[in-house]
């Protein structure tokens, strides 16, 4: 056996043998070509190794002064973090190091903000001025109102000038402080009205005593930008945000209602409605007072009553009977007599008229007068009217060969849902409120596989280095499978005649056409050349050792 071995080796060297005699036997063209192809695929891999080692870099800061970003890349020279550097103060780190760089900047104080902050109030002088520590605060809130400005999206960076007058002991003589708002905003990027109205009540609350409309704001352009943010409290309509985000609010609450009730009818998604509601915001006052007809007397409320009697005497004549007998007293009396009060005794008044007498009485009642007075404040926000639409999908029911399909629903139905949704919605027709529902076939939108959905996204995100690292592939095979190899191949496994392969396979030299075809000629051509190379060292080894190949043979038959 370990002749054999001894054999197998000399035979492999022999072949290493012929390959190189065989190499060196190749064209000049396909020894160059088979150069080329090996140095090819040594420099694309080397590359590959060396892009793949390349960080990738991410922004670590953008729009940093010209003094910031001296300071940040000096850290990041102390730290041995490589950067990169572009137009715009735009500063990239290696996208490992990133956040951590982050953090580290932050506790040097860096980047520094544009302006100055409270901060300034930090480093206070011993002795320092009333009004020098007034300018000193002034500025800290400048600072800071630029600072919180530039957090917006759209704003590059902000300037802000206070102008705050002195207080006065008189009333009249004082003012109101004024502020302007320069802003610098992003290429490309406009502000929003509503943005301009929130900076300018922004600054307002942030300065005592500032109106909202003492407040200027221009851009880099000196356009201006005040006039927008009071324009936006009356839009076209006549309505600020707060009432168009009222009316939707409502809206909304109008179509979670009927969707709410008919899902589980017909499923989720199987239900659509959109309500357009109408809202009345005018604020109306009403004062009515009202009289009603006069009530009964015994009824009626007395506010005063005034009673007024009067007694009037006509005055006593002369009276009796002429002559002597009337001026004589008259005589005693037998018996006493209880005399009326104010009368004397002894004075007759026999003969005398009893005077005559006139009463009058006025009295005055005044009574309540029934009124009622009303004074209503109407409501804002009155729901004038609402108009609603709903589409229902097509009802799924299943047939007599268990398929299911959808139909249309019937009228009734349809009438059905008509009365519950109008009960949903709280229908009025006396205010004009209009319903219309609608049966039809939805489109089939099904949401596609969330792993689907990933994968599309992944393929959006990475779709030139997907690109990129496919373009190398293909040149890296096209190189391998296509120069070198076959180069190989032909050194290494010399042509066989026809007749050192008796049992093979025939190959008709015209029948493989393309790509299949030349692949089916590759690899019958490999087992001819293996099948040969096998055939000659066993002719090899019986030529060398008749014995020893006899030995083998008998083994052979006696082990079956």
């Amino acid at each position: 056996m370990a002749e054999i071995a001894e054999q197998g080796n000399n035979l492999k060297q022999n072949r290493v043998r012929e390959s190189m005699e065989r190499f060196r036997d190749l064209p000049t063209n396909k020894k160059s070509l088979l150069y080329v192809g090996i140095a090819a695929v040594a420099a694309l891999v080397i590359g590959t190794a060396l892009w793949m080692r390349e960080p990738t870099w991410k922004v670590l800061f953008s729009n940093v002064s010209d003094k910031d970003g001296g300071q940040i890349t000096t850290a990041l020279q102390q730290m041995n973090v490589p950067y990169e550097l572009s137009s715009g103060g735009t500063i990239a780190v290696p996208a490992e190091k990133v956040y951590e760089t982050r953090l580290k900047l932050a506790t040097q104080g860096l980047p520094k903000a544009s302006g100055v902050g409270f901060e300034l109030m930090d480093n206070q002088k011993f002795g320092i001025s009333q009004f020098a520590e007034q300018v000193n605060y002034q500025r800290s809130i400048e600072g800071e109102l630029a600072r919180t400005i530039q957090a917006l999206s759209a704003v590059e960076s902000a300037r802000v000038h206070l102008a705050i007058p002195k207080n006065s002991v008189f009333l009249r003589e004082q003012q109101k402080p004024t502020a302007s708002v320069v802003l610098n905003l992003n290429s490309g990027r406009l502000i929003d009205p509503t943005q301009i109205h929130g900076i300018m009540n922004l600054v307002a609350s942030a300065v005592p005593g500032l109106p909202p409309r003492n407040i200027t704001i221009v851009d880099q352009e000196g356009n201006m930008l005040s006039t927008m943010g009071e324009l936006n409290q009356q839009n076209q309509n006549g309505l600020d945000q707060r009432q168009l985000n009222y009316v939707k609010e409502i809206e909304q609450t109008y179509i979670k209602r009927i969707e709410t009730i008919l899902e589980p009818i017909f499923g989720k998604g199987n239900a659509r409605a959109e309500v357009t509601a109408e809202l009345d915001f005018s604020q109306r006052e009403q004062t009515s007072e009202n009289y009603t007809p006069n009530s009964p007397p015994n009824a009626a409320a007395i506010r005063s009553q005034q009673m007024h009697e009067s007694t009037e005497r006509e005055p006593l004549g002369p009276g009796g009977v002429p002559g002597a007998l009337s001026n004589q007293p008259p005589n005693a009396a037998a018996a006493p007599i209880t005399l009326p009060a104010g009368t004397q005794a002894g004075v007759s008044t026999t003969g005398q008229a009893t005077p005559d007498k006139s009463t009058k009485k006025d009295s005055t009642v005044n009574y309540e007068v029934d009124r009622t007075i009303q004074h209503v404040k109407m409501p804002v926000g009155m729901i004038k009217r609402v108009s609603a639409a709903v589409v229902v999908n097509y009802k799924k029911k299943v047939d007599n060969n268990g398929e299911s399909k959808f139909v249309p629903l019937t009228q009734q139905e349809l009438g059905q849902i008509n009365n519950l949704v109008r009960e949903a919605m709280g229908y009025n027709p006396a205010r004009g409120d209009t319903l219309n529902v609608v049966n039809a076939a939805f489109a089939d939108n099904t949401a596609r596989p969330a792993l689907e959905q990933r994968a599309i996204d992944f393929i959006t995100e990475n779709i030139f280095d997907i690109a990129k690292w496919g373009l190398l592939l293909l040149v890296l095979l096209y190189l391998i499978f296509g120069i070198i190899r076959p180069i190989v191949r032909e050194v290494i496994n010399p042509p066989v005649p026809e007749e050192e392969y008796p049992d093979g396979p025939a190959i008709e030299g015209g029948e493989g056409e393309g790509e299949e075809g030349d692949e089916v000629v590759d690899e019958v051509e490999m087992q001819r050349r293996e099948y040969a190379a096998n055939l000659e060292a066993a002719r090899e080894i019986i030529r060398n050792d008749p014995r020893m190949a006899a030995q083998i043979i008998k083994e052979w038959i006696s082990d079956e």
